[in-house]
């Protein structure tokens, strides 16, 4: 095994990588006391100054699942269109609620065509299944591909003239907002890791740019979560690892987000205020608290398939979490993810059943965690020394300079104790590769901009390149 380098070494590394500031007032994000980022106009644009804070009605419980039907029945559904996915058809979760559907008499039909790691061809024909059924509610079972494709077919149902890229985020789409109210979304998880819940985010792969991008609005997020432990006892271990990492990096990531009255300008109309807001203390403590509970339940849950605590930890975990990050943001983990998973051409995870190349989101994001945090650890230090504390490493010395260094020591400990493949070389990639994961990632601006350091391209090729191997 190849030694890394000590705290120190990285630390002084990274006083170098970047000559330009990397405080907030010069980074890519509008700050007052910043004058190379102003409007061009005479006016001086107002820097934001209110956060809010949006999720889904949560309903925990063993057995929930089973009150489905009632709710359907007392929303007056009569045409509810069920997603789910090839495997999860075949499992108990799902019978659940058709069980609970039709004991309450409410009309339905079940889709069973979503892709694990959606695609923009895999959305519209789900889309379009949603248009000629015309539903009046939507019930989601299975993990964030599903939940995140009916918020799809939701979306593009009220808006039946709409054309795919309209609301995808710029630059890749036209961001346009949702200004009309939806139709009633009940999600049901299956895996304890995305979020998508208690979220307004819906992801996918457009293939044509070779890139991750999505749909990111309030509006989207369901009218109802319904978290039941019983539905996560089918995960294959490799699942509950991937879909554990999401949680870890979804928690770290909105932690250390550029803080909200620094991502940019107020909007004109707070129809256009992004859900992804930056930190703001509410995200700060349902993130905080998923953090804790990760660090403790994730290696007990991988390691022993009935620790039923462990995983019932992870549930409640997942949509802290998305909590969290559903109003504060993720920023360059899962912006590196993005093009990590969009240009895979060869990798097939372990446990995924797949009939193409497939690198699941929590893994990918979590690859490049470790260097992550060395580049963000000279901003707010004092965050970044507590999530190592956390992860359990003994910060009673440690200097401010070194948090990121630190930190990223301590994510290889956890990752590599889980095991994670040891850095996207695993995936295939070498440096050759680095400049087209580094076109791939530059166009997040939605997560990018959350970064609290300035980030392009030169910072985007660091991280990867010290992420070819984490061990």
């Amino acid at each position: 095994m190849s030694s890394r380098p000590s705290a120190k070494a990285v630390s002084n590394l990274m006083r170098m990588v970047g000559s330009s500031c990397s405080c907030p007032a010069h980074s890519n994000i509008f700050s007052p006391s910043c004058t190379t980022h102003r409007h061009a106009s005479a006016a001086t644009p107002r820097p934001e100054y209110a956060f809010e804070m949006a999720t889904s009605t949560i309903r925990v419980g063993k057995g929930a699942t089973r009150e489905i039907g009632m709710d359907l029945a007392n929303l007056k559904a009569k045409r509810v269109m069920v997603f789910t996915d090839p495997n999860i058809a075949k499992l108990p979760p799902l019978q659940t609620v058709i069980e609970s559907i039709e004991r309450s008499k409410v009309g339905y039909t079940v889709y069973k065509d979503v892709r694990v790691e959606p695609s923009d061809k895999s959305f519209q024909h789900a889309i379009d299944a949603a248009r000629q059924y015309m539903p009046d509610a939507f019930v989601a079972v299975g993990g964030g591909s599903t939940i995140d494709t009916a918020k799809a077919a939701n979306l593009y149902t009220v808006f039946g003239d709409a054309h795919l890229l309209d609301f995808v985020n710029a630059p890749l789409g036209k961001g346009r907002p949702v200004d009309r109210v939806l139709l009633p979304l009940i999600a049901v998880p299956t895996t304890a890791g995305t979020g998508s819940e208690c979220t307004g985010a819906a992801i996918f792969d457009l293939k044509d740019k070779k890139a991750k991008t999505g749909i990111a609005d309030r509006a989207l997020k369901p009218l109802l979560g319904i978290i039941d432990p019983l539905n996560t006892r089918t995960m294959p271990k490799q699942v509950r690892l991937a879909s554990g990492l999401d949680v870890l990096c979804h928690a770290i990531e909105s932690y250390t987000a550029v803080p909200y009255y620094l991502r940019g300008e107020a909007p004109a109309n707070p129809l256009l205020r992004p859900a992804y807001q930056g930190s703001n203390p509410i995200s700060d403590i349902w993130s905080s608290k998923a953090l804790q509970m990760v660090a403790k339940a994730l290696p007990r849950s991988i390691a022993d398939p009935d620790d039923i605590e462990a995983q019932e930890a992870m549930t409640l975990a997942a949509a802290y979490a998305g909590i969290g990050f559903g109003n504060g943001g993720v920023h360059l983990m899962h912006g590196c993810s993005y093009g990590i998973s969009g240009l895979n051409t060869s990798y097939y995870h372990p446990d995924y059943v797949s009939d193409h190349p497939l690198c699941p989101h929590g893994i990918s994001v979590a690859v490049t965690s470790p260097a992550v945090v060395e580049f963000t650890g000279s901003m707010y230090p004092e965050r970044h020394l507590e999530i190592a504390r956390i992860l359990g490493a003994d910060t009673t010395n440690a200097k401010l300079e070194d948090a990121g260094a630190i930190l990223g020591d301590a994510l290889r400990g956890f990752l590599r104790d889980l095991g994670v493949p040891d850095g996207i070389s695993a995936f295939g990639y070498t440096s050759s590769d680095i400049g087209a994961l580094v076109e791939s990632i530059l166009p997040q601006h939605r997560v990018l901009k959350l970064s609290p350091r300035q980030t392009g391209a030169e910072q985007l090729a660091w991280i990867l390149e010290r992420s070819l191997k984490n061990y």
